[in-house]
């Protein structure tokens, strides 16, 4: 069974900030898997967090968000 996840769950999984994340959505890094028809949530799930973990990891080798975004083509 997946996990599903709402932005401030997802923060507070992952470590990353909210504003963090709004920005990662902004320039299109992450996604959101759908949202609430009338509260318009965003919903996360495990993909998420694991691509999170990743992009991390490359962060912490010194790439940038540019060669990240095109590295994994999100």
């Amino acid at each position: 069974m997946r996990n599903i996840y709402l932005i401030r769950d997802l923060a507070q999984v992952t470590g990353y900030s909210v504003d963090t994340l709004k920005f990662y959505l902004k320039i299109k890094l992450i996604k959101e898997i759908s949202r609430g028809i009338e509260t318009n949530f965003r919903f996360f799930d495990d993909s998420t967090v694991d691509m999170l973990k990743h992009i991390r990891n490359l962060r912490k080798e010194g790439k940038s968000l540019e060669h990240i975004k095109k590295k994994l083509a999100v």
